[in-house]
């Protein structure tokens, strides 16, 4: 991946770009003279020309693009503005008192593509209804479907929602180690700073004195998050406070678990009171209790997500140190599975078919022509039947001569007969086709094959069938139904079998 590239010689500019680009958690290309940038000018995501450098840049004639932007330290400049032209910026910065500014764009610059993640917060209407482990549920179960997934733990009184996961020894920083970020944040550099499973990562509280979150630090890795992520979860406190109230307002829907009684519905009422303030949408998860979901939905007017029933085994796994389990027959596994199905990534396009192309007018027919030069392309009925009876019986190939002179492949009468005379290795298998032997003696069934039939009396396997094809009448007489084979073909099979008179 290219990175963003700074080109200036001044040395106290340039210590301060660096500086810039830390905060940002980004890496830059540095040309010390306007020729050493050429290579880089074309890939380069981002261009910083310092002030000092742009007219020897534009002596050189760099082809115009965007992304270009000019950095200066002199307040008050006239000729800042003729260098900007002259080098094709889009904007003019000043440093310092533009220094957040010149953040975000090297780290929008770093970030690969944008994922437009959807943040969903969870919040416990009661102390003890399952927030914690629903959202760590929901997270896991996004991220092992493919959705790149970031777990926010907003509870500092919570216990840290890595112990829900099983992870509380993982290495990485926590929000006391990142409380004073502010600004714009890469998530490149958030996802390798926490902790991170698979494409899952974790931003969870230690284990000591908790400060509060400042709701810039909040809104900066929701942003990053935002960027970078298919899907955040945040598991929010009861009590909302400043931090809280920047995650409900980027978020897209809130859950609200609801204990299944009276005191849980009433205590979700004094929560929802406090939730309504900062975001609208707004959905009930009933627990297991006395009380049905439609009745908790109507009594706290919003909609209910669905109920979520007790998970037997749970408070074991979760004191053994594992995470809950998501099979698919457990409640959590079903709630996640119907609530996010939704969310996950849409599937990759399949190839198309390549086209079929019709053989060249000079070519040799061949047996399958007739799927090029006939209409509909789809194979006539019995077409392939009939190919598998002359085969078997060792008669003439005289059906793929009707399919390459263009006639239309008509059924016979007793087609399907005749395809059971071939699929039984030769035994006639009902009775209507023993019926249509034995009474039509000018059935059209390939003069070829019935001359091979009577010829090998073993064939047919049973006396009925045998004494109905000696009746037939040889020399053979030609049929006036129309059958598939072409005439000459036809001209040729009857001259070959019949009598010299």
């Amino acid at each position: 991946m290219h990175r963003p590239l700074v080109i200036t010689e001044d040395q106290e500019l340039l210590d301060d770009l660096l500086r810039v680009a830390a905060a940002a958690g980004v890496e830059i290309d540095v040309a010390h003279a306007a020729a050493h940038a050429r290579p880089y000018w074309k890939h380069a995501p981002l261009v910083v020309v310092g002030a000092d450098a742009a007219d020897a840049l534009a002596a050189t004639g760099p082809p115009p693009r965007s992304g270009v932007l000019l950095v200066t330290r002199a307040p008050d400049d006239a000729e800042v503005w003729r260098r900007c032209v002259a080098v094709g910026a889009q904007a003019l910065l000043r440093l310092p008192s533009e220094e957040r500014r010149l953040v975000d764009e090297f780290a929008e610059a770093s970030e690969p593509s944008a994922r437009a993640g959807e943040a969903i917060c969870v919040v416990g209407g009661r102390g003890g209804s399952g927030a914690s482990v629903l959202a760590a549920s929901l997270a896991l179960w996004g991220s092992r479907r493919g959705l790149r997934s970031l777990l926010i733990d907003a509870d500092p009184l919570g216990g840290g929602i890595d112990v829900v996961l099983g992870q509380e020894q993982a290495t990485g920083a926590r929000w006391p180690d990142i409380a004073e970020r502010e600004g714009r944040v890469s998530f490149a550099a958030l996802q390798k700073a926490l902790p991170t499973f698979g494409e899952l990562t974790v931003l969870s509280w230690h284990r000591g004195e908790s400060p509060p979150i400042p709701p810039e630090a909040m809104r900066a890795v929701l942003g990053a998050a935002h960027r970078g992520c298919d899907l955040i979860v945040v598991d929010l406190p009861r009590h909302i406070g400043p931090a809280a109230a920047e995650a409900l307002s980027r978020a897209a829907s809130t859950l609200l678990l609801v204990p299944a009684d009276v005191r849980g519905v009433l205590a979700a009422s004094q929560v929802l009171i406090e939730l309504r303030r900062h975001t609208s949408s707004i959905a009930a998860v009933a627990r297991t209790g006395t009380l049905r979901p439609d009745v908790i939905s109507a009594s706290l007017g919003i909609p209910c997500a669905g109920a979520l029933p007790d998970q037997r085994g749970l408070s074991e796994a979760l004191n053994r140190g594992d995470a809950p389990s998501l099979t698919p027959r457990t409640p959590l596994a079903r709630f996640c599975a119907t609530y996010l199905t939704p969310r996950r990534p849409p599937p990759k396009p399949a190839k198309p078919p390549p086209p079929r192309t019709a053989n060249p007018p000079d070519s040799p027919p061949n047996e399958n022509a007739h799927h090029h030069v006939t209409e509909p392309s789809a194979p006539s009925p019995g077409g392939g039947e009939r190919r598998r009876v002359a085969g078997r019986l060792g008669s003439l190939r005289i059906e793929s001569a009707c399919h390459r002179v263009g006639e239309p492949s008509v059924p016979s009468p007793g087609g399907g007969e005749r395809r059971r005379v071939a699929g039984r290795s030769g035994s006639l298998t009902s009775e209507s086709a023993r019926h249509r032997l034995a009474g039509s003696p000018g059935l059209p069934l390939g003069e070829s094959a019935c001359r091979r039939v009577a010829e090998a009396p073993g064939f047919l396997m049973n006396e009925t069938s045998r004494r109905a094809t000696a009746r037939t009448s040889w020399p053979l007489t030609p049929v006036t139904a129309r059958h598939p084979t072409g005439r000459s073909s036809r001209r040729k099979v009857l001259a070959h079998f019949e009598e010299p008179r």
